[in-house]
Formats: structure tokens, sequence, C-alpha cells
């Protein structure tokens, strides 16, 4: 896992470009890469890479230049790459290329990606299975071309300037060069409190986002975006039976792929049905192997399960759940227990705002899973997890609600406008009046869900039940996955970690996409489909356990160490969110009656004004409203 960034201008220059821009660009993504670094440059490109080491260790340096020809071989590489991710079939693609008369230097994946380039194109990504965001610098044809993995597990972002095009795995790294400004609009805001962000948009008015599954293409044909891949609607054939030993196979097939690696590994552990189904599957794979036992981690609050209280969507804390498969399975399993001193640390809190580049609402939350992925990071560098299950089976609440699943609106949205705590919108129950009348959400939300309404694949004659099915699923695949994606990346590789998604096998998806909505809910439950098919691996009680998201601090102490912080946010006239807000909603959250009347819902619009107040301040942020 690494970082990568560069440029690539239209015309050779006389001179190469300052290296100190390449410096500075190599500084903002250290975290990701803390193994190695490397930079390439010539007359018109520069590419940037950091490395975590995790595959060939010695053999994977970057960024990657290909045999040079002539006799001597003292010409120009033909092309030169800088890679972040993992190939998983990059074994069956070297032996491929090996018979096509390749021949390989090192044992690394990046290597086959390079040779891939030169042998297949810009066709190569079709070939690649796994997650990625790569650049490579074609010399012959003076072309840079990107690429990003189907469901931007990887992240890439882009941005025009007046004499080329720079591009980085993070907004800070394009902000490092000096010809992208921090500028954001009021479109830009929007996307910042938006929970159903359109696939490429950006909160930075002059950066875009590569969109997942697709490609761009620089040179001396100007700019050209092409999607490589999407999902397709086919009929689904396979009875119940067939489907869940489908289910199954392809699941053993992924966690087992994504369990190759040459440094410790573990798995990330709630004690809910997706993670215990990863762990369970990697635990039986690295048997098969006669390798070590799983490791798994487990994250918690001091006092969290002796004093919990349930809420709309927790039922029971997650560490007793995640010892009993930790037992079933023989894993080697680690609990990290956080402190509320922990979850409020200021260092702590400006390192996830530092990691994300930007403001979000989930606070605790956020900081518990970067202190989680740190204490992962002290006995593994790679985790697998159990993210993306939900989209794909169906495990969220709202989509089992039908006045929710069946509005024409984004489900979650609309379960955002359903609850009390979140009506006015995830981290906007403090805004002004008039300024969320300049936002017009409502509105933003109305456009992004036509426009992607409009690019879903669908069955001609489809009931009606498992059109809208298929629609909630694709909706959340390419509008609220990718948030929860690119949260992982952030929060993880700023430690150093590298985490895996299983279930984001896109042949896994592909198949799930087209299973109809009464086989995925056989049972009248969530999920069915996929209790079913690790029916034989986990314990019962697990099998059983209703879904619950990631836990939250119900320690008082948190929320009061929270509205001191944003009583003296207050107090300070400069503070730059205070236009934004309506100032007396927000002081009354202070009192206490406003104390008492908070959860942890409630809590997020203290959290989100706190964000934004910190980015503003600190981060360099041009306002154009």
């Amino acid at each position: 896992m690494c970082g990568i960034a560069g440029w690539a201008r239209r015309e050779s220059g006389p001179v190469r470009e300052d290296p100190a821009v390449a410096g500075g660009m190599v500084r903002t993504m250290a975290c990701r890469g803390p193994d190695d670094q490397g930079v390439w440059a010539d007359r018109q490109a520069t590419l940037i890479q950091t490395r975590l080491a995790v595959i060939d260790i010695e053999g994977g340096r970057q960024p990657m230049t290909a045999p040079a020809a002539g006799p001597a071989g003292d010409e120009a590489p033909p092309a030169v790459l800088a890679y972040n991710g993992e190939v998983y079939n990059f074994r069956e693609l070297r032996e491929e290329l090996t018979g096509l008369g390749h021949r390989f230097r090192t044992r690394s994946d990046t290597e086959v990606v390079l040779h891939a380039y030169l042998e297949w194109g810009e066709g190569c990504v079709e070939r690649l299975e796994g997650m990625f965001a790569f650049a490579v610098w074609d010399v012959r044809r003076r072309t840079l071309f990107l690429a990003r993995d189907r469901f931007g597990i990887k992240p890439l972002s882009y941005a025009r300037v007046q004499d080329g095009l720079v591009f980085g795995s993070e907004p800070k790294a394009l902000l490092a060069h000096p010809a992208v400004r921090p500028v954001v609009d009021l479109d830009g805001l929007r996307v910042l409190f938006s929970m159903a962000r359109a696939p490429g948009e950006s909160v930075y008015r002059d950066i875009r986002e590569l969109p997942p599954g697709h490609t761009l293409t620089y040179g001396p044909g100007g700019l050209v975006l092409r999607r490589y891949w999407q999902l397709e609607a086919r009929p689904h054939e396979d009875g119940r039976d067939e489907t869940i030993r489908t289910v199954r196979g392809l699941l053993e097939s992924s966690v087992a792929r994504e369990l190759v690696s040459d440094v410790p590994l573990s798995v990330l552990l709630s004690g809910g049905l997706d993670s215990s189904t990863v762990a369970a599957l990697a635990a039986r794979a690295l048997a098969r192997e006669g390798g070590s036992r799983v490791r798994t981690t487990t994250v918690t609050y001091s006092g969290y399960s002796d004093n919990f209280q349930p809420d709309l969507v927790r039922s029971a804390p997650d560490a007793p759940y995640a010892r009993a498969v930790a037992e079933h399975i023989g894993a080697d399993h680690l609990e990290i227990e956080l402190t509320t001193a922990d979850l409020i640390d200021p260092s702590a809190r400006r390192t996830v705002l530092r990691a994300q580049d930007l403001p979000a609402p989930f606070g605790d939350m956020d900081t518990s899973t970067y202190q989680a992925f740190a204490g992962v990071r002290g006995h593994s560098t790679v985790a697998l997890t159990g993210e993306s299950a939900d989209e794909i089976f169906g495990g969220y609440s709202w989509v089992h609600i039908p006045d929710l699943a069946d509005q024409e609106q984004f489900p979650w949205v609309a379960f955002e406008q359903w609850h009390p705590g979140t009506r006015e919108g995830l981290g906007q129950g403090l805004l002004s009046p008039a300024f969320k009348s300049r936002l017009d959400m409502d509105g933003y939300y109305a456009e992004r869900y036509a426009q992607a309404m409009a690019e879903i694949p669908r069955l001609p004659g489809e009931d009606p039940e498992q059109r809208r099915a298929r629609e909630v699923c694709h909706l959340h695949l390419t509008h609220w996955l990718p948030r929860l994606l690119d949260r992982n990346d952030r929060l993880s590789m700023i430690s150093g970690l590298e985490v895996r998604v299983p279930f984001c096998d896109h042949r896994l998806v592909q198949y799930a996409y087209n299973i109809p909505w009464e086989m995925k809910t056989f049972d009248g439950r969530e999920k069915s489909l996929l209790r079913a098919a690790a029916a034989d691996l986990l314990p019962e009680q697990v099998l059983e356990r209703p879904k619950a998201p990631f836990p939250v601090s119900q320690d008082a102490t948190y929320t009061k160490a929270l509205h001191q912080e944003f009583a003296e946010m207050l107090a300070d006239p400069a503070a730059p969110v205070l236009p934004m807000l309506d100032l007396e909603k927000a002081r009354h959250v202070i009192t206490p009656a406003g104390e008492a009347a908070q959860d942890w819902l409630h809590r997020m619009n203290v959290e989100m004004a706190l964000q934004v107040n910190t980015w503003l301040r600190e981060h360099g942020v041009h306002l154009e409203l």
C-alpha cells in the first residue's frame, strides 16, 4: 500500500520542475508510505511514490521503470509506473505475460501491472482484480494514464492546471503543488455536508476524484475519461441452494486471495456476521496451508460492556460476540480498549481531520477507528475487514422499512429525515436557516438522486419490488459505500496499515447484484443469504445477532468534554464557523436542558461544527461563497 502523486505538462519544458515541489508532495503522503519513497522525472512529467512494503519488500521499489531499449539499455524507458494497491491475480497475470515473452526482475505485483500496461495498454485494467490506483507515464506516447479500481477502494484525485494536470492519492498531495489552490465554493460545501456524494465529486473547487471503474488519459489529444467497468443486470437462474453455494465459494476465493502478504496480517473483528465470516474463512484458509493461526482484533471502550445501554441501532456490545468467534475459530485475539481520554485527545482528533482532509460528523467513531487501526499496526501491517457486505446483501435497517426504501430518495437520506436526531441532516442540525437555505441540500439530493437513478442497469419486465431492490443496491454501492471505503483507507493509512475488503471482490458483487430480493431475505431477516453461506462457520449467537453499526461512546464525560470545547469555540468571536451557525440553537446545546436532550445522533452536530471550524482555521481553506 502506498501513496502516489505527480504531474504532467502539455509540452516538454526546457528544465525539470522545481524538485522542492515534488518534495512537498512527498511529505504530505509520508504516512501512506513509511518504508520507502521515490521520485522519477523527465522534462514533461514527474511521478512520486511513497511505499508501505507488503509484497516483495526489496523488489517492489517505485516509481518502477520498464526495461530500457537499446543494446546497452541506455535509451529512455518506454514507461514508468507509480502504483498503490494490491492486484490479487498478479500470479496468474505474470504467468500469462511470461508466455507472451515478458521477463520479470521481481516478485512484486507492481512489476506485473507495469508489464500488463506494456502488453495491453489502457485495456490492462480490465484484467486486474483487486484494489488499486496507479499512474503510468508512457514515455513513447508522451501520455499520462491514470486508473482506479472498480469500487474506488483506493483513492485518486486530479486537477487541471494551466499547463497540465496534477494528481495524487489524496487532496493534500495536490494542494502541495503551487498550481492547485484550496478553494471551496458553495457547491463544495454541499458536497461536504452530503451523505450521498456523486462519483467524482470533490469539496475543493479545482479538484476532481477519478470515479471508480474509470481511467483517465492526458496527452497530446487532451483529457479523456473512460469507464471500463460497471455492474450488469442479468437474469438470476440459480436456485436458493446453488446461490448459497456460489456465494460461499466466491467468498472463500476472495478471502484466500487477500491473505497473500509478505508481512503480518490480521482480521478486524466486531463479532457481527460480516467480519466474523471473513475471520472464519481466513482461519480455514490458513489452516489448509499449514500456516499460523489467524489474528483478530476488536476495539471497545473502557467500561462499555458493563454499562452498555441499547439504542436505536445497537442492542448489545461487540466484545462478547467477538470473543466467542475468536474462541470458536481458534484465533489469536486482541482487544484494544479505548478510554474517554483517548477519544477526546486533541492530537488524535486533529490527526483524524488531517487524514481525511475534510470534516465529518462521526466524531468518536472516526477517532476510535483511527486508534484501533494504530493499535493493529503494532502487530500487523495488513488487516481484512467485513466492509460492504451490508451493501450487497441488504444489511441496513432502512432497506427493510418500505416507507423509507420506496421513497424517491437515497434510502439512508430518507432515514436521516425520518429520525428526530438527524431530521435536519446528519451534522447539519446547528446550521442557521439562512445558511441552510443557501446550501439547498434538498435540491442537491434531488439532482444527485435523479442522476444516480439514470445510471442504474435494470432488466426489462422486472416486478416493482425486485426493480426497487436492484435500484437500492446500486445506490448503496455507488453513493454510500465509497464514503466508507475512503474513510477506512484514510484512517488506516495515516497509521501505515493496509486494509483489505474481501466483500468488494467484483465477481461476488456482480453475482449478488442480480440475486432476487426475496432470495436475499428468504427467512425474513437481513442478509439471509450470507447467514446461510456462513452457517457452518460461526457460533449460533453470532449467526442470530442483528446488525449493529460501529460502537459509539456512551460515557457522559465524553459529551461533557466535547461541549466544553464547543463552548470555548462559541466564545471566540474569530471562530470561522460562526457565520454558518444558528447561534441561539448552538448556545442551547451547552445548557443543562440542551445537554439532557443530547444523544449520539444529536452529538454529531457538535462534532461537525467543531471539525469545520478547525478545518477552516488550520487547513488553509479559502471560501468563495
